[in-house]
This record gives C-alpha cells, structure tokens and sequence, in this order.
C-alpha cells in the first residue's frame, strides 16, 4: 500500500479542463501548420472510405483539416464542449472521445461516398455535442440537463449538418460522431457502471 503527502489545496478541475482543452486544441493548430509547410500531404491520410489503405485513416481523420479556415471553424466549439467534458475529470474525457473517435470513423468509412476524402474534428465537435446533449438523461442531474438545454439553444442548429446536402461537407462524419456521442453517453451512465462493478463514476461534477 503505497501512501502520498495530503494536498491542502482546493481541487481546481475547471483549471485542469481548461489546459486540456486549450492543449488538444494547440496540438491540432501545430498539426496544421506542419502540414502546410508539407504542401497539405497529411491531408492525404484522411478516411477513404471502402478502402483498406484509407481505413488506417480513421485514426488520424479528426487532426487534420482542410486549411486554416476549416480548422478555424472547429476551434470554438471544441475548446467550449471539450472543456465542459473535462469539468467531470480527464478520464470521461478520454473515455467520449474515444467512443466518438472510433464509431465515427468507422461509419464514415462504411458509408462515405466512393473517391472521397474525409477528415476534421467537427466529428468530434458532433459527438461531443451529441453527448452533453442526452447526458443529464442519463444521469438525472438537474444542472447537467439545464447545461444540455441551453447547449442546444446555442448550438443546436449545428444538428442539421447530419444531414446530406452540403457540398464539401461530411455529413457522414457528423452523423457517426454524434451516434457515437449518444453511445458514449449510454454506455457510461452510473446505473451502468454500477452493475458492472466500477467504483467510481466517470460523471462527476
């Protein structure tokens, strides 16, 4: 058994999901830049759907992006949805994105139009969207329900993009991130977790 000195000091998880947040962002920043200088090749390992090769894709879709305008675009509403993800500890976080990360690559590498490239973290923004969303469903907190309510005041309009019709756009992968948002959001409810034998939630906070 192993011991550790105490820590007077407040817990701060808001400061811990604030440079998270601010950090997977800058990350996804310095992977555009490196891009650029390399004339846009990582764009390349995208998803390419129906393709072995392009399958590998799915793991590197969500940190590239086509340019500095589209990336611009994804950047507010990660930083905001990320850190609201992280109020509740690094290992929910961890846990939603992977959920969304996954089925939402692999769905769009299913369903995805033949000769195309898809690749952004709006499958993120999606799913993690898709998730604060229905949460408080699942837990039955009040603050967690009133926090989905106003994020689909503010942020609700952004649903219709699961939707096919905009050129450019892949409407694949916001349709699978946010499925995988609602999966996440089941799978991780306390009822579940409970009859499962893991001690401690991941919904926190």
């Amino acid at each position: 058994m192993a011991t550790r000195p105490y820590d007077p000091r407040p817990r701060r998880p808001w400061r811990e999901a604030a440079l998270v947040s601010a950090g997977f962002v800058a990350l996804l920043w310095l992977i555009e830049l490196l891009d650029t200088g390399l004339n846009n090749r990582l764009d390349r390992e995208g998803i390419r759907p129906g393709s072995p090769d392009g399958l590998s894709g799915v793991l590197f879709a969500p940190l590239l992006h086509v340019g500095f305008d589209h990336l611009a675009a994804n950047t507010v509403p990660l930083l905001v949805l990320g850190f609201l993800i992280l109020l509740s500890g690094v290992g929910q976080w961890l846990a939603v994105t992977a959920t969304v990360w996954i089925i939402g690559g692999l769905g769009t590498w299913l369903l995805g139009g033949a000769g195309t490239v898809h690749l952004g973290a709006s499958l993120l923004v999606f799913g993690w969207l898709a998730f604060l969303l229905v949460r408080g469903i699942f837990t039955r907190r009040p603050g967690q329900i009133a926090l989905g309510v106003l994020l689909f005041l503010v942020y609700g309009s952004l649903l219709w993009g699961v939707l096919p019709g905009q050129p450019g756009v892949s409407w694949q992968g916001h349709l699978f991130g946010a499925l995988g948002g609602l999966l996440a959001a089941w799978w991780l409810r306390p009822s579940r977790l409970g009859r499962i034998g893991v001690g401690q939630s991941p919904y926190r906070g």
